[in-house]
């Protein structure tokens, strides 16, 4: 399930150069400190997501599973992405806690 909250947040962090999308990028937002919250997408590879929830366990950034691989293009205007990581601390606090309203709603 999707949450448009959350959607137009990601959106605007992407419009503000907050966001590295791809695997490659996320991971070196990662290792550079400069990740606050990492984004896979439901669909991604099984070893896409257990390199990042690696990374992202030894760097002690929050990592969430949300959406498909399309969706998460279509909401930063790219195409396909499985990864991607939020570089600005305020657009991940409200994106962690905009999915989480929507989790806590599914309970």
């Amino acid at each position: 399930m999707t949450n448009k909250g959350a959607d137009m947040l990601v959106g605007l962090a992407q419009r503000a150069s907050a966001i590295a999308s791809g695997g490659f990028l996320a991971e070196r937002a990662i290792r550079g400190g400069h990740a606050k919250l990492v984004i896979v997408a439901a669909d991604a590879a099984k070893n896409t997501e257990k390199r990042m929830r690696d990374k992202c366990k030894s760097y002690k950034v929050p990592l969430i599973t949300y959406g498909t691989g399309a969706h998460l293009g279509r909401i930063i205007g790219k195409e396909h992405r499985a990864v991607i990581a939020i570089t600005d601390a305020g657009f991940a606090k409200a994106v962690y806690e905009k999915i989480e309203e929507t989790a806590n709603i599914m309970k």
